[in-house]
Order: C-alpha cells, then sequence, then structure tokens
C-alpha cells in the first residue's frame, strides 16, 4: 500500500517538460488538466459513495457494507479508475516519458491490489461474484 503512495507522490513531483508537444503543448496541457479535474470528481464522488466502508487499505472493515451504486454500478474499483484518470492527466500534462512509466507501474499494482482485495471480498459478501461478473473492474464499458 504504500507503494501506492510513492508512485503517486513520484507522479505529481517528477519536473515538467516546458514544450513536450511544440505547438500543441497548450490544448494536450489544457486537456491534461481537464482529465485530473474529472479524476478529482471520481475519487470525491466514489470517496462518499463508500462512507463509513472507506479505507486505504484493502481490506475490508468489519462494519462495512457492500457499494453497487453510483459509480460502483460502472466500475467495480472507481477510486482506481479515479487515480489512474489523474495519472492519465499528469502524464498529458506533464510530457515526460518517466512520468508515463511510473503511472504503468501503478496500473500494475492497483490491478494487483485490486485482485486481492476482491478475494477478501467474496469471501465477505456472498454477492460479490455475481457483481464482479457483470461489473467491469476499472473502466466502464462503452454503450452501457
Amino acid at each position: 500500500m504504500a507503494l501506492q503512495f510513492v508512485l503517486l507522490g513520484v507522479l505529481l513531483t517528477a519536473p515538467r517538460l516546458p514544450e513536450p508537444y511544440g505547438a500543441l503543448t497548450p490544448v494536450i496541457s489544457l486537456l491534461g488538466l481537464v482529465v485530473i479535474a474529472v479524476a478529482g470528481v471520481v475519487l470525491l464522488i466514489s470517496f462518499v459513495a463508500l462512507g463509513n466502508s472507506l479505507t486505504a487499505s484493502p481490506l475490508p472493515k468489519q462494519q462495512s457494507q457492500l457499494v453497487t451504486s453510483g459509480l460502483y454500478a460502472y466500475v467495480r474499483h472507481p477510486i482506481y479508475s479515479g487515480l489512474l484518470l489523474l495519472s492519465l492527466g499528469v502524464v498529458l500534462d506533464a510530457g515526460w516519458w518517466p512520468q508515463a512509466v511510473v503511472a504503468l507501474m501503478l496500473f500494475g499494482l492497483l490491478r494487483i491490489k485490486a485482485q486481492f482485495e476482491e478475494t477478501l471480498l467474496r469471501k465477505k459478501y456472498p454477492k460479490y461474484a455475481a457483481y464482479a461478473a457483470k461489473t467491469p473492474m476499472f473502466f466502464p464499458r462503452l454503450g452501457k
């Protein structure tokens, strides 16, 4: 779990190139900032939806409830989706290839963390397997 915060820290504090996309830099940078803003909204909505079940740990709280509505009706891990969107926005804005590598590392880590978390959620919630079978992990299906 600490590695997740280290990767986010590196991603957010790494240097930004002044003109990474040449003449398109202002447009792509603005797109990156819009993606970052959307990520912030996704994260906020996801945090609020979990309520008392929110935890930074992949271990579900003792008194937690399974949330399958709101953003959780479209993806099983919208907080991780928000973090991945944030990463994409930073990479677009910064234009620095090492940040893209860090974003890919974060994706891999979140995938492993989500798989571990889902093992625990299947044990805690009998309906989780059916929910997981119809709901994508990080990215919503188009046309749904």
